[in-house]
């Protein structure tokens, strides 16, 4: 008769499960990844230099080679001048920390148009960062952005503008992938990177589709299957750049969307790092860096 006892004593032990196979276990990818979106905003640690080597640490065991930083803490969606500089002077000391792994775009607000361009000096054409990070204090299609285009553009310094198509409607100054459509349009020379591609990624790829100086990374939105192998299709393996929006997400769940993705390996490459260290290439050596 069978009871409890003798149900239970039949089961299999669970230390007696196998081993998990090679293909089970997470290791990381075969190539160079170079991640063009970093941040140390949300990050354990009182410093800059504490948060930069706690981001090293978990990114090395993801086989994260280039980190791009941006922005410090706590976030300003309007900064004012000193919060700009607040902001960058932490990012220039968690580059110094690792002068060999760190790369950073300057935090600038076009509302401050002035003081922008003077940040832009200090920390790009004489200092050692290497691009231009645009948030949310104004649409990246007004006039106003014109300037630090240009100005980035004379250095070919990489300009990233966050963007988003929100279902409750965006912050009032938050751009959408059109706005950057609309920037690109009359800057037709000079790459611009919309980053989260708007979040809602059906959307914001066809609405950057044909300007083709605009690329996207792939940072912050939920990791979605379908995302990269629709990116391909429509704007091609050059026009993609990895990026994972830490400490806000995570490495892993930002890499599984290309790691998971039905694309060849040489388009994987591209996008994990072939495009932004092609990118990146020509400033970074102006300035002496290892690209």
């Amino acid at each position: 008769m069978m009871n409890r006892r003798t149900f239970l004593g039949g089961l299999p032990l669970l230390a007696a499960r196998p081993e998990p196979k090679a293909a089970d276990v997470w290791s990381p990818p075969r190539c160079e990844v170079w991640d063009v979106h970093c941040h140390i905003f949300e990050v354990s640690g009182e410093t800059p230099e504490e948060r930069v080597t706690e981001l090293v640490k978990f990114g090395d065991r993801m086989g994260i080679e280039r980190f791009v930083l941006f922005m410090g803490f706590p976030f300003y969606t309007d900064p004012t001048p000193e919060q700009l500089r607040q902001q960058n002077d932490q990012v220039l000391r968690a580059m110094r920390a690792f002068p060999q792994r760190i790369s950073s775009f300057v935090y600038l607000n076009p509302n401050h148009l002035s003081f922008s361009l003077q940040e832009f000096d200090r920390c790009v054409r004489d200092g050692p960062m290497v691009g231009v990070k645009l948030w949310v204090a104004r649409h990246c299609n007004a006039p106003e952005l014109d300037p630090i285009v240009e100005r980035a553009a004379s250095l070919n310094a990489a300009i990233l503008q966050h963007t988003w198509l929100k279902s409750t409607g965006n912050l009032p100054g938050e751009s959408t992938p059109f706005d950057v459509a609309e920037l690109a349009q009359r800057h037709p020379s000079v790459p611009l990177i919309c980053s989260h591609v708007g979040g809602d990624w059906e959307r914001g790829i066809r609405s950057i589709r044909a300007t083709k100086n605009v690329y996207i990374d792939v940072a912050g939105f939920d990791p979605t299957a379908g995302a990269v192998e629709m990116a391909m299709r429509e704007l091609g393996p050059e026009r993609i750049l990895f990026g994972s929006d830490v400490g806000i997400r995570t490495f892993a769940s930002q890499l599984g969307k290309v790691m998971g993705a039905e694309v060849s390996d040489a388009s994987r490459k591209l996008i994990l790092c072939g495009n932004l260290k092609r990118m990146l290439t020509p400033i970074l050596k102006a300035k002496g860096h290892r690209p």
